[in-house]
């Protein structure tokens, strides 16, 4: 089992989850609002903050636990439909799942997603 968690921009998930709904065992996903910030600020990627010079942009985080079979489509699809090519575009990260239990029928691991 796999989770993937992508940190992306808010006006790209509609677009993200309309090529996540095409797949054809796409198992559904979770949306959470975020801020931060990514590689620092600026030329070069330095920045020091203060406590009046703190900013950060919105974000969107999508989650996804899939089976170790679709994970790689499931992120490229992501990873497609983000893609505008401009900073700030997001990242993808995919963690191994040591069990997963679905609380409603106690059911595990592939038959719980």
């Amino acid at each position: 089992m796999k989770e993937i968690r992508a940190i992306i921009q808010p006006h790209i998930v509609e677009k993200v989850v309309r090529a996540l709904h095409e797949l054809e065992h796409f198992p559904g996903f979770t949306l959470s609002d975020a801020h931060g910030q990514g590689r620092g600020r600026g030329a070069g990627g330095a920045y020091r903050t203060t406590e009046d010079d703190i900013d950060y942009h919105k974000k969107v985080i999508l989650e996804v636990v899939c089976a170790d079979d679709i994970a790689s489509g499931i992120a490229e699809t992501i990873r497609s439909a983000a893609h505008t090519g401009n900073k700030g575009d997001g990242i993808i990260i995919i963690n191994e799942l040591v069990e997963v239990i679905r609380i409603r029928t106690g059911e595990k691991q592939d038959q719980a997603v």
